[in-house]
């Protein structure tokens, strides 16, 4: 499969990750369930739905098979190259730039289902010799999103890089994603070398160990607080690994996490 289009299929359990959004996604829901948290609330998307998810943005993601079943999704990465190409093509531009949510439901749409439907032959074409017919359906695609919700334009076509922006509110309400510090330095409209200095500037510590302390005590408050189990806090608060989080966790705190429940 291109790796524009892509197929994803899950089985058996729940699956959750986060990740960086660096392209715009079309996705249709053709089996199961997903949910996403942009930080800020909750999202769920069931068999049927149609969504968008804007670039340039930080999501986690929880994946729900259907029970007996397989979780299938089919997306259109829409990469800048191919949105800055059709721009120049068919003379689209941004008026202006616009704040919307991070993931945007796409109401039901005729155009959007023959659409979805006409990519099931493609999913066997991932041979080489296809680029041009890829090509073409990345094209149909965004002349679709056009026509069934015009004020994506304005979405689409904005190519500026992010702003400088508070980067102190921002990292208080995005430290729990686990991702590169390169990625929080271009979300916050700086390069690693200006961010890792404005960083120490506010918060008096390098950003790794704030970022460790900032999760460790929310660990801490979930667990004992509010009674949430192990397994599911440290993946919440930003630690990829368990046993990574319990040694952490412990050599500040003093006890384990288990000790807490």
């Amino acid at each position: 499969m291109s790796k524009e289009i892509v197929y994803s299929c899950y089985v058996n359990r729940s699956r959750e990750g986060e990740q960086f959004v660096p392209v715009h996604v079309f996705s249709y829901q053709i089996t199961g369930a997903i949910t996403f948290n942009d930080g800020q609330r909750n999202q769920t998307f069931d068999e049927g739905t149609f969504r968008f998810c804007r670039r340039n943005k930080l999501l986690k993601f929880f994946k729900q098979p259907p029970e007996n079943g397989e979780f299938k999704t089919i997306s259109v990465y829409l990469d800048e190259t191919t949105l800055r190409n059709f721009s120049m093509e068919y003379g689209y531009a941004a008026d202006k730039q616009v704040d919307s949510e991070t993931v945007m439901e796409l109401k039901p749409h005729p155009l959007l289902q023959s659409y979805v439907a006409s990519l099931q032959p493609y999913e066997k074409l991932n041979e080489p010799g296809n680029d041009h017919l890829f090509a073409l359906k990345l094209k149909e695609a965004i002349l679709i999103l056009l026509k069934v919700d015009p004020a994506l334009k304005n979405i689409l076509f904005d190519f500026t890089e992010p702003g400088k922006i508070d980067l102190e509110a921002f990292m208080q309400q995005n430290y729990h994603f686990n991702v590169e510090m390169k990625r929080f330095a271009y979300l916050t409209g700086r390069s690693l070398a200006t961010f890792k200095r404005d960083f120490e500037k506010i918060f008096h510590t390098s950003p790794s160990r704030w970022l460790q302390q900032k999760r460790l005590q929310e660990a801490y408050y979930l667990i004992k607080e509010k009674g949430r189990k192990i397994s599911d806090v440290y993946l919440e608060v930003g630690f990829e690994d368990l046993s990574h989080f319990s040694f952490a966790f412990k050599k500040t705190f003093g006890v384990a996490p288990s000790m807490l429940v």
